[in-house]
């Protein structure tokens, strides 16, 4: 598994070092005593490098039985799962699996499934914290609706919290999914809800710790086509 910078975070990183580089250079130039500079710099490097933390962009590849597989979109921890009526795309009672991300997580998100994708749609929107319910509907989000190859439609909502504030979507209408790929980026906490048929056989339970493009969630039963 290899790790890079996102692309999200390259002008971020570069910004962030040299403010930093300025401020601490300053500081052990002209404040004394020197305890204070060193305690400047000591803070400027643990800030920095929870920023890189944050902005890692890891190549997965999924090696598991991809045939109505369904893999977590994102690290973090499953904080939702329940049925609920979905009334954005689907307009139908659907299972609900909600997966939350701290600012230690990974924050890029993967395609849950191979398939294709059918329509995105971006909702401005509030920015309460990412766990709690009404994050889901109320909260800036963009959902992204992909038909797997058996012909199953599922729904990929992402959400901005309390402290993220850019949602990236590269998904497009027509475009390919892929569990490899990229779906998009959410920059500082946020959450992502995955919308699957009543009759999905679920993998994972409450608190459970998912991977991004690794982990499966879910198994698409009956063949729709």
């Amino acid at each position: 598994m290899s790790v890079k910078i996102h692309k999200e975070g390259a002008n971020i990183i570069v910004a962030l070092f040299l403010i930093l580089a300025m401020i601490c250079l300053s500081a052990y130039i002209f404040v004394r005593p020197i305890i204070i500079p060193w305690i400047l710099i000591g803070v400027s490097v643990i800030m920095f490098s929870l920023v890189v933390n944050f902005f890692r962009s890891p190549k997965r590849i999924f090696k598991g039985n991809r045939e109505n597989v369904v893999v977590s979109s994102v690290d973090g921890k499953v904080v939702a799962l329940e049925e609920v009526f979905e009334n954005e795309m689907l307009h139908e009672k659907v299972i609900q699996l909600s997966v939350f991300m701290t600012i230690f997580n990974v924050h890029a998100n993967w395609f849950p499934l191979d398939g294709k994708v059918l329509r995105t749609v971006y909702h401005p929107g509030r920015f309460r914290a990412a766990y709690l319910p009404k994050s889901s509907s109320e909260n800036e989000r963009s959902s992204v609706l992909i038909e797997s190859k058996s012909g199953h439609l599922i729904l990929v909502r992402q959400i901005a919290g309390a402290i993220a504030r850019r949602i990236v979507t590269y998904a497009h209408k027509g475009g390919e999914a892929n569990i490899s790929d990229h779906l998009g980026f959410i920059k500082f906490g946020s959450r992502v809800d995955i919308y699957l048929p009543l009759d999905t056989e679920i993998l994972v339970k409450i608190g459970d710790k998912t991977i991004g493009g690794v982990t499966p969630i879910a198994y698409l039963k009956n063949n729709k086509k």
